[in-house]
């Protein structure tokens, strides 16, 4: 359910894109129909009309995460604050100003937000949040714990700088794919080659035995 959730802002503003994407004219008078007010001098055109209405599907999905989180009683964690503010804040100048540069940084915002509190709480307060999430499940000497965190800090700030130069040098329709499917699939890679490199520091299963034999009366 959380996997879910966590992906359903992201499947819907790729969805809604690419529909509005390949209806152009309509998605452009249904924008001005319904979403208007919204927006500077109240007409959208059929060249911005697919990321606009993608951005407004993206801020009520978004919303619509927070509020569920909230009725069934669960913590809305900072990264999702952090995502909800800059979604309504950049996606909201993205619609008035007819502009898809906002919400095109975005992704950069969240990515960097995230390597900051990485670094912040190892940096400052001695916190490794990599441990605080994997440290119940896995045994590994600090110094692991700490090139873990190392690496997801440069690789979120490095995902931040790969959104803005695909931002920048490719259409919208580009981007949307890789927002999608870009920065997902290098997420894949950057956690399966985490795990072959966590395969090479944890516990061999005898010297755990041998461990819990020695501890016994």
């Amino acid at each position: 359910m959380k996997l879910l959730l966590d992906f359903l802002p992201l499947l819907l503003f790729f969805g809604s894109f690419k529909y509005a994407d390949t209806h152009k004219d309509w998605a452009a008078q249904f924008a001005t129909d319904n979403f208007g007010f919204l927006v500077s001098g109240g007409k959208v055109g059929p060249d911005e009309a697919a990321v606009l209405l993608a951005t407004v599907v993206v801020m009520l999905a978004t919303l619509t995460q927070a509020l569920i989180i909230k009725l069934r009683g669960k913590k809305i964690d900072l990264m999702l604050w952090i995502s909800l503010g800059l979604v309504v804040t950049l996606g909201g100048a993205t619609i008035w100003f007819h502009n898809a540069t906002f919400i095109k940084w975005k992704p950069t915002g969240l990515y960097w937000a995230m390597a900051t509190v990485f670094w912040a709480s190892q940096a400052f307060w001695d916190k490794n949040l990599i441990k605080a999430m994997l440290g119940a499940e896995l045994e590994l000497p600090d110094p692991v714990w700490k090139t873990l965190n190392r690496a997801w800090v440069l690789f979120f700030a490095a995902l931040g700088v790969l959104n803005i130069y695909v931002a920048y040098n490719f259409s919208t329709s580009a981007w949307a794919n890789f927002k999608a499917f870009g920065t997902t699939g290098l997420i894949l890679v950057f956690t399966l080659a985490q795990g072959i490199y966590l395969s090479r520091h944890l516990p061999e299963p005898q010297a755990e035995e041998e461990e819990k034999g020695g501890k016994k009366p």
